[in-house]
């Protein structure tokens, strides 16, 4: 069967304009799954929440229970003290914690006080201040500190932790 000129141009010329047209057409948007907008950490709760640590770590210090200091510091901690070189390890940590213990006078009380943190939730900077007072309830030394906790199973452990007095005994 013979197929006439202008037929085969109108077919032709029709499915051009078909592949035309579908290739200018505006793409259709396809319905993805909605994005996950990670939530802000609600810093005001974190900041209780790392008071409340740095309660019990002052109660820990002030009793010299050293078990239960050594629990707030995650194992591959590194403490950096006011003029000692720098501490890795909880083992490190717990050996000059126990040479500061028996220097320190009886009847002394640490507190420490959360001043700021920063983060996302899951690894936070605290910054804060150090106060020991004596038997009498004198201040005797304040410092400042920086500590880094990482959250493990639900739990803050310091993994970094810097510190150092204001003013040095004369």
């Amino acid at each position: 069967m013979k197929t006439k000129p202008f037929t085969t141009v109108l077919i032709a010329f029709a499915a051009l304009m078909l592949v035309v047209t579908g290739c200018n057409a505006p793409a259709q948007k396809q319905e993805t799954a909605t994005e996950q907008v990670a939530a802000k950490p609600d810093m005001a709760a974190i900041k209780t929440e790392m008071q409340a640590i740095e309660t019990e770590w002052a109660n820990a210090a002030t009793a010299k229970d050293i078990d239960k200091l050594m629990s707030f510091y995650a194992d591959e901690a590194v403490e950096m003290n006011d003029d000692e070189p720098m501490l890795v390890g909880k083992a490190a940590i717990r050996q000059a914690m126990l040479k500061s213990w028996e220097a320190r006078k009886a009847g002394t009380t640490v507190y420490y006080e959360t001043m700021d943190v920063y983060g996302d939730g899951n690894v936070v900077t605290e910054v804060g201040k150090t106060t020991i007072k004596d038997a009498a309830g004198n201040v005797v030394s304040t410092g400042k500190y920086m500590g880094i906790f990482e959250k493990r199973n639900g739990k803050f452990f310091c993994i970094r932790d810097i510190n150092n007095e204001d003013q040095k005994d004369k």
